[in-house]
């Protein structure tokens, strides 16, 4: 017993001494550089944090738009990563999925969270393979994604096919996200994806067609201390186009910092300083769980130009304590201009239930 207590003593000892594991920070990329692929499709594990983020419009062969979304994030942990045992949890991989469906009047959501290890759960560099128990999302050789999600009460098998370059955010992928440089992201969109496949509610699966968005962003330092939350869109507008746009708001409420990326119907891209961005509520809906007040209706800002933002459904909150510990809203929305359609989009709000911490 006593050799049994001094073994553990020991292991105990050690663990406490253990250097905590140093993450990369991410700093501007050097002059007439950028992101590399397909490398940078898949994980990178030097840096604390990273998701795979899509969303997305799809109809159903009568014609009935859903929303949908399926992320998958990976997170250091403060374990030595140098540790070579499989039980060391070094890295957690996090899923969430959604469907947004007028008709239930709520968001179906759902969640979980597993270490990455044995093969049953991971996110594998050089390319996207990211693996969370019988979750998974892969990226083939023509850059379509794969995607299976079974969650209780809805499944997803879609496909996502690529119809534009990758869109850059930022400085060739190097993204600001606050007033010092290194809260920032590498970041990249893939606009207009192609959505095929199925969606199964109640045990029947149906077709679906549509498109979608992906975001892929990794970092380690983004926020500023003073931040409680972010606004965020990705459009996938009607003439082919597509718009991102996001404000980080400090705990008084004002606009750390702001940015946005519009890519024409051309192909032009054009880039906005945080002083060309603004988030203008319209009307806000207050959750019945949390109380929060989330502007579901806004005012998007860029440059000159004057976005409309109107939810599919007010209730598209997402209660994700039992896995990232956040509860935001995230969900499916329209873009008008000059009172006309413009296109297709997802809105995340966070912070608004309590400060964001990643």
């Amino acid at each position: 017993m006593l050799r049994f207590l001094y073994i553990l003593l020991a292991l105990l000892s050690a663990a406490a001494h253990a250097a905590e594991p140093q993450y990369q920070a991410v700093t501007p990329l050097p002059a007439g550089a950028t992101l590399a692929f397909p490398k940078d499709y898949g994980a990178h594990p030097d840096y604390k944090t990273e998701w795979w983020y899509v969303t997305g419009w799809i109809n159903t062969p009568d014609g009935k738009p859903l929303g949908f979304q399926v992320t998958f994030f990976r997170s250091g942990s403060g374990h030595d990563r140098a540790n070579p045992s499989q039980f060391a949890p070094k890295q957690l991989i996090i899923g969430h999925a959604a469907l947004s469906d007028p008709a239930n009047g709520k968001l179906l959501h759902d969640q979980r969270s597993a270490r990455e290890g044995f093969g049953l759960s991971y996110a594998k560099p050089g390319d996207t393979n990211v693996k969370l128990e019988d979750w998974h999302m892969v990226r083939a050789a023509d850059g379509s994604y794969a995607i299976h999600v079974d969650a209780p009460q809805f499944a997803f098998d879609i496909k996502l096919a690529p119809t534009q370059p990758v869109l850059l955010q930022g400085q060739n992928g190097y993204s600001r996200k606050g007033p010092r440089p290194n809260n920032s992201s590498y970041y990249y969109s893939e606009p207009q994806l192609q959505v095929s496949g199925s969606i199964t509610r109640a045990g029947k699966p149906t077709a679906v067609s549509g498109a979608a968005w992906l975001d892929h962003e990794w970092s380690t330092d983004s926020l500023d201390a003073d931040t409680t939350g972010w606004d965020w869109i990705g459009a996938n507008l009607a003439d082919g186009g597509a718009l991102m746009a996001f404000q980080v708001r400090s705990k008084t409420g004002a606009t750390l910092w702001a940015h946005a990326t519009w890519r024409d119907a051309s192909g032009k891209i054009t880039q906005f300083s945080p002083d060309q961005v603004k988030f203008t509520p319209q009307r806000r809906w207050r959750s019945p769980r949390t109380n929060a007040e989330y502007p579901v209706a806004t005012q998007l800002t860029t440059g000159s130009t004057m976005w409309d933002i109107v939810p599919l459904q007010d209730d598209q909150e997402l209660d994700s304590r039992r896995s990232t510990g956040a509860v935001y809203w995230e969900g499916a929305v329209t873009l008008s201009r000059d009172g006309k359609p413009a296109g297709r989009a997802y809105l995340e709000m966070t912070g608004y239930v309590r400060p964001m911490k990643l």
